[in-house]
């Protein structure tokens, strides 16, 4: 009887394709891919992208699925970010809340590529240390990185005592 060879079908771990799919899952998860994605161009970055919070770092069990159902309702606050590029280097932005048809505009941001606070590459920086913002959200400094075309994973640090926090996850798409 002749031996017949089997074709194994090796599936490879298939990239996020919109904000559902990066919802899905955990830190741990969202780190590896945040590291493998890229840093996108300050042009590249521009209009309303839709935004969802994924994941609060420490939050585990129940606290982690009440946040995550939270994140989904449609009544979530925060909306996304909206961005403009002011040249090759650097650009603005400013959070929409509460509405996707007539957003409020809160806590505006400048952009810029720096190094990223997790690993030796470049991010998309998104700094909120500007005077018309309250002191709290000035300790914010936001980065992301593109890891699908048009999506983008953030990270949203607090700097506490002079040292950045890792916070939680977002996810921003056009």
């Amino acid at each position: 009887m002749p031996r017949t060879a089997r074709l194994e079908i090796v599936h490879a771990p298939s990239l996020p394709r919109s904000l559902d799919d990066l919802a899905d899952l955990d830190c741990d998860a969202l780190l590896g891919l945040y590291r493998q994605g890229s840093t996108p161009a300050i042009p590249a970055v521009v209009g309303d992208l839709r935004g969802r919070m994924l994941a609060v770092r420490g939050a585990g069990g129940r606290l982690f699925r009440l946040l995550r159902a939270f994140a989904r309702w449609r009544f979530f606050p925060w909306r996304g970010k909206s961005f403009t590029a002011l040249s090759a280097t650097e650009g603005e932005g400013i959070n929409r809340v509460f509405s996707d048809r007539r957003p409020s505009r809160w806590f505006r941001f400048a952009t810029r590529i720096q190094p990223s606070r997790a690993g030796a590459f470049d991010a998309f920086q998104l700094d909120y240390d500007n005077p018309d913002n309250p002191f709290f959200i000035r300790a914010i400094k936001d980065e992301i990185r593109e890891v699908s075309p048009g999506l983008y994973l953030g990270q949203a640090y607090l700097v506490i005592g002079g040292k950045p926090r890792l916070a939680l996850y977002f996810g921003l798409q056009g």
